[in-house]
């Protein structure tokens, strides 16, 4: 079989002539094991199969170097990095504002809006802003602010960046803590299934339509 030139090299694992180990353990990219062998025994097996020598642990002894296709592999490495980059993307920082003397039922939608960013893997940044004579109150609002931190916590969130005043707002950054969530959507379920349990096992209403039926 006619040997492929040697690929151009820029950074990555040493290929083909830029491997000079005197012996290497060999493998081949289905799995076969060569065992040890000295450098003209896998340059001989390059030529043979028409693949590249690839050094993927240089600091194992002797070296391990398989025999791949290395352009089909860097298109496989390439490929697994922008899937990552895309995985990386996707998080998104949504923004949530309020006013310090923030009505319960809009607060509690506030927070309803937080927990959907959170729950789906966003981050939140949490804005408290002063207008006018409401920037005389900023101690009792940071007071609040931390309040309302910590209700955002308990929905599966941590404190990225604290709390901290900027101008006439005081900004904070939370992230998912998956962890915390993965719980909380546990816990839900299993309450869920219980309220259910229980609504079914004190609703008489299906034995009264059963008795009627039969009447």
């Amino acid at each position: 079989m006619k040997r492929r030139g040697a690929p151009r090299r820029d950074k990555g694992p040493r290929i083909n002539d830029d491997i000079r180990t005197s012996e290497m353990r060999l493998m081949h990219e289905d799995g076969t094991a060569y065992g040890v062998v000295s450098l003209d025994e896998a340059r001989k097996l390059r030529e043979e199969t028409g693949l590249d020598l690839v050094e993927v642990s240089p600091n194992a002894k002797p070296p391990v170097v398989k025999l791949i296709d290395y352009g089909r592999y860097k298109y496989d490495q390439q490929k697994k990095a922008n899937e990552q980059k895309k995985k990386q993307a996707k998080t998104l920082l949504k923004e949530i504002q309020f006013r310090p003397n923030i009505e319960q039922h809009d607060l509690d939608t506030k927070l309803k809006r937080a927990e959907k960013f959170l729950h789906q893997s966003d981050k939140v940044k949490m804005v408290m802003q002063f207008r006018g004579r409401e920037m005389a109150h900023r101690d009792q609002g940071f007071e609040k602010f931390k309040g309302i931190i910590e209700m955002v916590e308990k929905l599966g969130a941590v404190v990225e960046s604290p709390p901290k005043m900027m101008g006439n707002r005081i900004i904070t950054i939370l992230s998912p803590d998956k962890k915390a969530i993965k719980q909380i959507l546990k816990d839900r379920k299993r309450e869920e299934k219980l309220l259910a349990e229980e609504a079914a096992a004190g609703n008489p209403d299906g034995a009264e339509s059963q008795e009627s039926a039969t009447e």
